[in-house]
């Protein structure tokens, strides 16, 4: 009877799949369904409001490739990303490497550097638009104080200059959260590593090189992951801030679907535009991965 009751499973094959339903049926409906439903209406000339639509083949894809719009926000789409994948990552390995160091108020320090994760990107796109504003915006005070001209520096305003004043946001936004991460990795490295290469006569450079940022080489790839995810689908600051301009300047791949279909009704093509970006996101993500694990340290 101990035998039977040892190798009995607590839950039956038959409660298994009861278990399971609900979860499966949840993803069925908010997330196959609608990924199907896009792919359907990207080739229709749907409006988003009259369901009397007509199936058009692939000229939704072949406007938005004609028009321009799907490779210009692909081009600020990528630059953006690489920005912010960039700038999160080197000013959060930074502040980690920083405020893992023993000293004083640290906890302080974490805690301010946090606090910008924390507001709403709306707010964040006013308050920086304030910042940006020129002539009486933030940084044009900085500049007159100073003795230069604030009231010529418009960087939300100039074609070269806005999608990387926006950049700066997103980075300095969710630059707390990627510290976060890295300062929990840094923690993990074991302090006897670290003697034992002082004691070889390592310099503090080659404890970074040589034996932290190999031992946080997951951690490091959950950050690059996160922030290319973040760039890839970014549309927050370029709508609150720039509203996708000046021009075509600041308009990303989420911008341009927004645009699309709720500005110009044009569901069908929108959809398009969805499909493209859907299959970019999913390929890029899954190629990083691949290339980032295998140069992960096995600990």
């Amino acid at each position: 009877m101990k035998k039977k009751f040892r190798g009995a499973s607590l839950v039956m094959p038959d409660r298994m799949y009861f278990f399971v339903t609900p979860a499966l049926v949840l993803f069925l409906v908010f997330w196959v369904y609608p990924v199907l439903q896009l792919f359907y209406y990207s080739v229709t000339n749907f409006n988003g409001v009259n369901y009397n639509y007509d199936f058009v083949g692939f000229k939704n894809y072949a406007r938005i490739i004609q028009e321009g719009s799907l490779i210009n926000a692909i081009k600020n789409t990528f630059i953006y990303t690489v920005i912010i994948v960039v700038g999160s990552n080197l000013l959060g390995l930074a502040l980690a490497m920083l405020l893992n160091m023993k000293i004083i108020g640290k906890t302080v320090f974490r805690t301010m550097s946090y606090i910008p994760a924390l507001f709403s990107a709306i707010v964040v796109g006013f308050i920086w638009s304030y910042v940006y504003m020129p002539g009486s915006g933030m940084l044009a005070a900085l500049l007159n104080a100073v003795g230069l001209d604030g009231s010529t520096v418009n960087l939300l305003g100039n074609f070269k200059t806005a999608l990387y004043s926006i950049a700066v946001v997103d980075i300095w936004k969710n630059v707390g959260t990627t510290m976060i991460i890295y300062l929990a990795g840094l923690q993990t490295v074991d302090e006897s590593l670290l003697e034992a290469g002082k004691i070889d006569g390592c310099t503090e450079w080659q404890l970074i090189r040589k034996i932290k940022l190999p031992l946080i080489s997951a951690t490091i790839t959950i950050n690059v992951v996160l922030n290319v995810i973040a760039g890839l689908k970014s549309f927050d600051y370029s709508f609150i801030m720039t509203n996708g301009g000046p021009g075509k300047a600041t308009q990303t791949l989420m911008y341009i679907i927004f645009k699309t279909a709720f500005n110009d009704q044009m569901m069908g093509k929108a959809s398009a535009f969805s499909v493209v970006s859907f299959i970019l996101i999913i390929a890029i993500t899954i190629a990083m991965l691949r290339f980032m694990n295998k140069r992960e340290v096995e600990l």
